[in-house]
């Protein structure tokens, strides 16, 4: 019968290692609290701060059954939280629960190590939320800190200092493997790991619908919905309307896409010049792609619908780009127009809204042309007084009467949304079209910002020989909004984001300097998609090259910085002399062997405590210190190198149990 071997024995963890660990228990689980829930955050921050008092007063940890009962209850809370213990959220919350309680159990190097790894796993999950500049530094501040952590609990008591410089030294020798996988290794077009539904869950931009405080909540959001980079100059803030979603069913309140079928795409009539620009647009979990009015040429993967939407085949989860040239002068559909497209713009609920439907009686009984319909009512929205206000009234049953007669304060998805009823009820095709109007040009990289807070909403009419015709009824009561953004706009007791009121030189010109850092960021690191890694190999000549080429250069590349970086390595060590050599391959041996040598330990302090701890090899380990001991501090000692070497000779290579 086989005998079992005797577990090996636990190496005991220094008291002083533990602040350590706790520092990483925080750098890696504190910048999640946001994402978590709050009872969880609590939790895991109330064991974090019970294992530090225990370790302060040198009280004995709580029992393993208390342990697993918390475990157990926390794994079920987080369960009835997310409804499931798979996907991103729910991962990240029990990482975060383990690395907070996993202390409270520590006694020995191995929990130690248990700790660390965990912290290094859940540093990756930071990039599920935010893929910054400030992100990549918090983490990379944390990565030293691991590995500092690490260097303290195997390498003893040294200064802070010199713990922190070599954990430095150390990351910085990973850099050239790190570059050679960044522009190497194969890029993932999905999401990472291809995690489930909540992958995208943090996606914002435009809605599917419009009503009432759709844009206008909206607008509060300071975050970049994507930027353009003109080939030649960039047109007028006025002329720069960014399509996003066409709306044109109605059901009294909102507005929606009308479920029409396939249709044919729009027929355009380009009549002046061509634009060249490049989006790079933020992931917001649509299919839309927000070109200017009216895309010429448009990207592969994407097509241009029958309401003359750039539409992508797959919905954008990931920062893109992609390039377009549109021409801005052009006719839309001008000779005909598809009949469930032009009856769809025609439909209103059959109730509702009698006063504006009257006035658009009347003024169809008035006018005998479109544009004259068009001219008055935006004589109208001008004449009157109307106002532009992020915060209107709340509108009733009849919402287009109430904000055209009564209340007259809104929105542009009021103006839009108003406008196009009382177009149809005056017999003409009308939608409505959301999207982004103007940006704002960032003079030290030349880019075009367009954040959220550019979204916007206008209206088309179609004209038979005319087409679709743009119409922004906003411009008619606001037309600082279309001239020169929504700030100059709104009056200044509406709230919007800081930026967008920022009027301050100095600090204007650090938030362009920021931003172009951050659009650097963007297109060089977080834009490294497989687009841009192909260029990347054209241009060093490998156009055709496939996987195997690739894993190829890759280890290639990886075996030629592991050889430099350990020549630079030797090229550092300081040279020993034979006892040296022969001492310190002695302490390695034993160290492999479950007896590491402290930095501040002497020769024969060390033999003692090896005697002590594994009495097998104390008669080598004496051997071995005074015949070390007589070189450095006996003078001569011919012999002494060769006593070292019969010492080591004498321990076997790898641990066994006793």
């Amino acid at each position: 019968m086989k005998r079992k071997r005797p577990p090996r024995p636990v190496e005991p963890l220094e008291r002083a290692c533990v602040p350590w660990l706790l520092a990483c228990a925080l750098a890696t689980g504190a910048p999640h609290v946001g994402h978590l829930p709050s009872w969880l955050g609590l939790l895991a921050g109330a064991a974090i701060g019970l294992r530090a008092w225990l370790w302060q007063r040198e009280r004995p940890l709580p029992p393993r059954w208390a342990l697993a009962l918390v475990v157990a209850a926390a794994s079920a809370g987080v369960y009835f939280q997310y409804r499931t213990l798979f996907g991103r959220d729910p991962g990240v919350a029990l990482l975060v629960l383990f690395v907070a309680l996993k202390p409270l159990e520590m006694h020995g190097r191995r929990d130690a190590i248990v700790v660390v790894m965990l912290g290094f796993f859940l540093l990756l999950t930071h990039y599920f939320y935010s893929q910054s500049i400030p992100t990549g530094l918090w983490l990379l501040a944390a990565a030293t800190l691991q590995t500092a952590t690490l260097l303290r609990i195997f390498g003893g008591r040294q200064p802070l200092p010199e713990i922190v410089r070599y954990a430095g030294v150390l990351l910085l020798q990973a850099t050239p493997f790190m570059l050679v996988l960044f522009l190497l290794f194969p890029r993932i077009t999905g999401p990472l790991w291809g995690l489930p539904q909540d992958a995208h869950a943090g996606s914002s931009g435009l809605p599917e619908t419009i009503a009432p405080g759709t844009i206008s909540n909206l607008v509060l959001n300071g975050n970049i919905a994507f930027r353009v980079r003109f080939a030649g100059p960039p047109p007028d803030n006025a002329r720069l309307y960014w399509r996003g979603p066409v709306m044109d069913e109605f059901d009294g309140l909102r507005w929606r896409p009308a479920q029409l079928g396939r249709l044919e795409a729009a027929t355009i009539e380009h009549r002046g010049g061509t634009i060249a620009y490049e989006t790079t647009l933020e992931p917001h979990n649509q299919r839309w792609l927000l070109a200017l009015d009216a895309p010429r040429t448009i990207p592969e993967q994407a097509f241009i619908s029958g309401r003359l939407q750039a539409i992508a085949f797959e919905p954008v989860r990931l920062r893109s780009r992609f390039a377009f040239t549109s021409s801005l002068d052009y006719r839309a559909s001008p000779a005909a127009e598809t009949r469930a497209l032009l009856a769809a713009a025609l439909r209103l609920p059959t109730a509702g809204n009698p006063r504006a439907r009257a006035l658009a009686a009347e003024w169809k009984a008035r006018h005998a042309s479109v544009q004259a319909i068009v001219a008055e009512a935006l004589l109208m929205f001008g004449r009157e007084q109307f106002g532009y206000t992020l915060q209107p009234p709340l509108l009733g049953d009849d919402p287009v009467d109430q904000f055209l007669f009564e209340t007259k304060r809104g929105f542009c998805e009021h103006y839009a949304s108003a406008f196009v009823f009382l177009m149809r009820a005056a017999g003409i095709p009308a939608r409505v079209v959301a999207g982004y109007q103007g940006g704002e040009l960032n003079p030290v990289d030349g880019y075009l910002v367009v954040r959220q807070s550019d979204a916007h909403a206008w209206a088309e009419v179609w004209q038979e020989g005319v087409g679709w015709q743009r119409v922004d009824p906003t411009a008619a009561t606001a037309p600082s909004r279309i001239e020169r953004g929504i700030a100059s706009a709104l009056p200044e007791s509406d709230a919007l984001p800081m930026m967008a009121r920022l009027d301050i030189g100095w600090l204007r010109q650090l938030r362009y300097r920021w931003d172009a850092i951050n659009n650097a960021w963007n297109q060089w690191v977080l834009g490294y998609n497989p687009e841009r890694q192909r260029e990347m190999l054209s241009r060093l000549g490998l156009d055709d090259i496939d996987w195997r080429g690739m894993t190829a250069l890759l280890a290639v590349l990886c075996a030629a910085a592991l050889l430099v970086v350990t020549l630079w390595t030797l090229a550092q060590r300081p040279r020993l002399d034979p006892a040296q050599r022969a001492w310190l391959r002695f302490c390695a041996r034993l160290a492999r062997l479950g007896v590491p040598r402290h930095a501040w330990e002497g020769p024969l302090d060390y033999a003692a405590r090896v005697a002590a701890a594994r009495p097998e090899f104390g008669k080598a380990a004496r051997s071995a210190a005074a015949a070390y001991a007589a070189t450095r501090y006996g003078g001569e000692d011919d012999d002494a190198v060769g006593r070292l070497r019969a010492a080591t000779r004498k321990l076997p290579y790898r641990w066994r149990p006793a």
